[in-house]
């Protein structure tokens, strides 16, 4: 009778122990999951902010004399794109969707990198102060981009390494997508390749 207790205690006991390590183990995941989704909205948040001043940087250009028209409505058309986007919450989670968020707003940096390349062309533009004060507010934005952009990499890192582990592999996998692994931002295809200076 006694060993029958005690073995039914230390059965409860080994219970109570692997309850908890799962239920630490998923208090975790739930925690790191929840870094990288207010990451991601600052994310969102910064490429927003870029979205709204591309209107006023458009509009001003527009106004400029013999300004290459395709020029602005590429801009404009990358811009629609962006907002085209109904992703939902879950792109962090989504390595499609999160290819087709990144695609969209690398889209859209190519064409404003265009755009102020053709500015170049155009000194009267350039001097305009409307038109400094949109160019320096697009530069802080993209300089805001990129730290977002690496702190979301951070906390998806982060994620990542914990979800990975044993025996956190095991317990996320019992979940199935809630816990996938997160996607990291990556930099634009061929920006490895220095740009070619011509004089």
């Amino acid at each position: 009778m006694n060993r029958g207790l005690i073995a039914l205690g230390g059965l409860v006991i080994i219970l109570v122990i692997v309850g908890m390590t799962l239920a630490g183990t998923y208090n975790r995941l739930v925690t790191l999951d929840q870094a990288v989704q207010s990451q991601w909205a600052q994310v969102e948040s910064v490429y927003q902010r870029r979205a709204d001043l591309i209107p006023n940087l458009v509009s001003t250009v527009k106004g400029a004399a013999n300004f290459e028209k395709s020029t602005y409505i590429a801009v404009a058309e990358a811009r629609s794109k962006v907002g085209q986007l109904n992703l939902g919450s879950g792109v962090p989670n989504d390595p499609a969707a999160f290819a087709k968020f990144s695609a969209a707003q690398d889209g859209l940096s190519s064409a404003l990198s265009h755009l102020l390349a053709v500015v170049e062309n155009y000194p009267d533009l350039k001097a305009s102060q409307n038109f400094a004060d949109l160019q320096a507010q697009l530069e802080g934005t993209e300089n805001r981009i990129a730290v977002e952009r690496m702190r979301f990499n951070k906390a998806a890192q982060a994620f990542n390494t914990t979800r990975d582990s044993f025996p956190t592999v095991i317990v996320a996998g019992l979940f199935g997508s809630r816990f996938n692994e997160k996607t990291y931002f990556k930099s634009q295809p061929g920006s490895e390749a220095a740009p070619t200076v011509k004089f």
